[in-house]
């Protein structure tokens, strides 16, 4: 639910939601000692074939196997851009290998009603071969394509009914221009579309009714567990394999919660399905970033937030009722308070190596990074992982699933490419080899990355990587992959610097430090075309005095070798006209680190 200040300001359920946040202050936050490195996304046996279903507070696949959601977000088909967000910076697949890579097994992908007109996505870019296969399509054809690719390499879709249109959040599930009567055809037509396709397991059947939603109250207008079963089991009569996830209201009895978040009304009046074993209780929770709660003031916080949770919803799971999933939590995690939080919430969740996939399952609130009162996993450049943020989830992250849309037979991954190594570079091209893989079935081909991007996917060991800038240094890496969809772990990592080219018409840039708190700082970079003509690129580089480390960079892209660090333009800034400027910035640690000299070169 939470966007960009500009689409929607998040309105709090509370008299207290003046409480203003303090000042957004830099913290060097540590990540809990107990966040263990995640179980490996491409683990043999790994669980999640076919469709799945439910039993007392478990989820099943289909081989009655116990499985964990551990998701992400993914928003952007429920805005006027009709897509899913950041596909004017990356590519999809390369966006879905990195959900992967970092061990979410799961995406939660929201939408509007507005998908089902016909809508023609914008915001997606096609330079350089990007998203290639995506041009022409309509919404509903590139989700089909984001779906069937995340199904080939392990990862499970819930549908997510986030809004009826694209202008706003709804409080009830219909609005005077989105009848009933159209929420359910079209969660019908979801149904349908994707019958047969188990990498899409379930829909979300409205993201966070609230008041004057009720549950269990009779009224038919109003009453929110009353529609949720009559759109659910129009769902089932479509599809029968799917699961139906409902979430809760904002007040029960005059105790009122986070919007979606209160079940309380589940222990009286439970959702009743015509179809055994496909109910899923979805839950949402939030820190201080997004709004004040009493909660959260409470002398004794944050030792009272599993009561909290419990009487909200975690006794569904408590007393085996039915699965939980926290659909959406998340935070900017800027605030002390809210990193006790999720700190707490993360425990409460309970660890995957303690507990398996006897736990609550979740997706978190967000991959964007354009989520306005949470920010996401990505930061701003939709490359750089938020480490501290993903580092606070890695203890409840799962194994990932079976590949080719969890058909079953080969779960096996290939063997990790070795060898990797640079054969030949030019002005604009880098040539790289590597030693075959082995699998159980065969190996199908190799996906080679430079940096987080996908460059290309080839049948043998060889791989030009053309189009490039000179005298530009390049990182890859290469994974194998079987016709399952199973994906190898990454190889060790080569690097090449393409060599020097014609046609410079000079920069400058100037280094500023924005923010210096001691244990780390921030800074930002502008850069000057001094040529006569404008830039098709640019790059900057230093060599820091200390032992400072790059943790994030934003409107540019880097690389750190020791105390030399190359930034390079990002796709939208690499022109710059005649006495133009333009800027990137960065956080980095320890503080103090003076200032360096910069050298920089355009192309």
């Amino acid at each position: 639910m939470r966007h960009p200040p500009s689409s929607r300001v998040r309105r709090a359920l509370v008299a207290c939601l003046t409480a203003a946040l303090a000042a957004l202050v830099p913290l060097t936050v540590t990540v809990p000692a107990r966040a263990a490195v995640a179980p490996s996304p491409s683990s043999a046996a790994a669980a999640g074939a076919g469709y799945w279903h439910t039993d007392g507070r478990k989820l099943l696949d289909a081989q009655n196997q116990p499985v964990r959601m551990a998701g992400i977000n993914w928003f952007g088909f429920e805005t006027s851009n009709y897509v899913a967000h950041g596909l004017w910076s990356r590519d999809y697949k390369s966006m879905i290998d990195q959900m992967k890579t970092l061990g979410y097994n799961t995406i939660r992908l929201p939408y509007s009603d507005d998908i089902f007109k016909g809508t023609q996505p914008n915001g997606i870019s096609y330079a350089n071969g990007m998203n290639a296969d995506l041009q022409g399509l309509n919404s509903l054809q590139v989700m089909d394509k984001l779906v069937d690719y995340a199904g080939s390499v392990g990862l499970k879709v819930v549908l997510d009914r986030h809004r009826p249109d694209s202008s706003a959040q709804s409080a009830l599930w219909y609005t005077s221009a989105v009848p009933e009567t159209t929420w359910i055809a079209d969660l019908k037509t979801l149904a349908a579309r994707y019958q047969g396709n188990s990498a899409v397991i379930g829909i979300d059947l409205h993201n966070e009714p609230h008041d004057p939603a009720c549950w269990g109250c009779g009224d038919t207008s109003n009453d929110w567990r009353l529609a949720a079963e009559r759109a659910g089991n129009a769902v089932l009569s479509v599809n029968s394999s799917l699961l139906i996830f409902v979430e809760g209201v904002q007040t029960v009895n005059g105790v009122s919660g986070w919007w979606g978040g209160n079940l309380a009304g589940v222990a009286n009046a439970p959702v009743r399905l015509n179809v055994a074993n496909r109910l899923v209780y979805s839950a949402h929770d939030y820190a201080t970033s997004v709004a004040q709660q009493p909660w959260f003031s409470d002398p004794s916080f944050p030792a009272n937030m599993p009561a909290v949770w419990d009487k909200y919803w975690g006794y569904i799971f408590k007393q085996n009722i039915a699965p939980v999933w926290l659909g959406e939590f998340g935070t900017t995690l800027q605030s002390t308070v809210d990193q006790k939080w999720l700190a707490a919430l993360v425990d409460y969740l309970r660890p995957t190596g303690t507990y398996g996939a006897d736990s609550f399952n979740w997706t978190f609130w967000s991959w964007n990074p354009n989520s306005g009162d949470t920010g996401g996993i990505l930061k701003d450049d939709w490359q750089t992982v938020d480490t501290v943020k993903d580092g606070y989830l890695a203890s409840i992250k799962a194994p990932g699933f079976t590949g080719g849309g969890g058909g079953g037979g080969d779960t096996t991954a290939p063997s990790v490419p070795t060898g990797l190594a640079v054969t030949g570079t030019t002005s604009s091209s880098v040539s790289l080899s590597w030693k075959a893989s082995t699998d159980d079935t065969g190996v199908a081909g190799y996906d080679v990355y430079r940096g987080t991007a996908k460059a290309g996917a080839v049948t043998g060991t060889s791989f030009t990587d053309s189009g490039l800038t000179a005298g530009t240094r390049y990182d890859y890496t290469v994974r194998a992959r079987d016709a399952a969809g199973n994906t190898s772990a990454a190889s060790a990592s080569v690097s090449a610097t393409t060599s020097g080219g014609g046609g410079s018409s000079g920069c400058t840039a100037t280094y500023k430090v924005s923010s210096d708190w001691g244990g780390g700082f921030n800074a930002d970079v502008t850069v000057t075309n001094t040529g006569s003509s404008t830039t098709k690129s640019w790059q900057v580089t230093w060599e820091w005095a200390g032992s400072q480390t790059i943790s994030g960079m934003w409107n540019a892209t880097y690389s750190q070798v020791g105390k030399a660090v190359t930034a390079s333009n990002a796709d939208h800034n690499g022109a710059i006209a005649a006495g133009a400027s333009t800027g990137f910035g960065f956080g980095a640690a320890p503080g103090g680190a003076g200032t360096p000299v910069l050298s920089c070169r355009a192309g």
